[in-house]
């Protein structure tokens, strides 16, 4: 039986969805239903393909409650600038969660996962960032760079921003189009560590395979968001930062076990606190986060179905009558 499949396109869903607090409320509660038990979330399907300077991800989530569950195919193929194609692409699909049939397919070459990436970075600065920041950092440049900092600053409307980043260039660009964005000071530093010793919020987001961050910068005030290491062989922070730490955070335990900067730690010896709390947990006030305002945070990020799911059926509810439709 013929039934209807709404396409969107990247940019139809640019005009639609915007990063702001509501999308921010949705991913929280994405975390939060993790956290409560009968999600249904296998783990990420992850090819690396060293031979094409490539890497796939395959992430999906069913969440009791929810009208639908969507499927992200998340390709990187890192030589497509040199040919006038962009780095990263993909698409969701959204299916009923009761029927399973296609409901909606979105073109969004990565924009949703962008936005529910950043959306993320800011759940984790609402439960776990000082009450006060008033400097923030982030150590990488590129798109989610400004995305995360942008949603840094609807939480914790910081006036400083540092930006520090391999190419230098590219970070004072970083940094004057943020400074023009979000209204605050910015400016590019050379130095990670004076980037992390002035700031009481720093975010990485580099696809670094050793670390941008050592434990011995880390000061009593600070909250990490490491984001950046979602395969197998990446690691943004120094694993003696976590065991460091007065409270470190997963997404997902599981996947920062395999993934994420607990898997280096665990590599290097250095966890020895037991089971991590994870986000989600901390939302529902089931584990603590930030007990004093001298404590010491990091929220490891490495994206979850959850997020994936939650996105998608946001725009389906909130947006019905977006992009067009084909009967299949």
């Amino acid at each position: 039986m013929a039934h209807d499949i709404r396409i969107v396109t990247e940019a139809q869903l640019r005009e639609t969805v915007r990063l702001d607090l509501t999308v921010i409320d949705v991913i929280e509660r994405a975390f939060a239903a993790l956290a409560e038990g009968g999600v249904v979330m296998p783990p990420i399907l992850s090819m690396d393909l060293s031979q094409v300077h490539g890497e796939v991800d395959v992430k999906t989530a069913w969440i009791p409650g929810f009208d639908g569950f969507a499927i992200k195919v998340s390709p990187g193929f890192f030589d497509n600038p040199k040919i006038g194609l962009a780095s990263l692409n993909g698409l969701m699909i959204l299916l009923s969660a009761r029927t399973g049939l296609v409901e909606a397919l979105y073109l969004d070459n990565g924009y949703l996962t962008d936005i529910r990436t950043a959306a993320a970075g800011a759940v984790a600065a609402r439960h776990l960032a000082p009450e006060r920041v008033e400097t923030a950092g982030v150590i990488g440049t590129g798109v989610q760079a400004r995305l995360q900092m942008h949603a840094a600053h609807l939480v914790r409307p910081f006036e400083r921003l540092l930006v520090h980043g391999r190419d230098m260039a590219k970070a004072r660009t970083c940094a004057a189009d943020l400074a023009n964005t979000l209204g605050v000071r910015a400016e590019a530093l050379a130095d990670p560590a004076a980037l992390v010793a002035e700031s009481q919020l720093v975010v990485t987001t580099t696809p670094a395979r050793a670390p941008v961050l050592r434990a011995e910068w880390m000061h009593p005030g600070l909250h990490v968001t490491a984001m950046g290491s979602d395969q197998d062989g990446k690691n943004e922070i120094d694993p003696a930062a976590l065991a460091r730490a007065d409270a470190y955070v997963c997404d997902r335990v599981s996947q920062c076990q395999r993934l994420g900067e607990l898997r280096a730690a665990l590599a290097a010896g250095l966890w020895d606190k037991g089971t991590p709390a994870e986000l989600g947990e901390v939302i529902l006030g089931r584990k603590p986060g930030r007990r004093r305002p001298e404590d010491i945070t990091i929220c490891d990020l490495t994206g979850t179905g959850v997020q994936d799911t939650a996105i998608a059926t946001h725009v389906r509810a909130r947006f019905p009558e977006a992009g067009s439709l084909i009967r299949a």
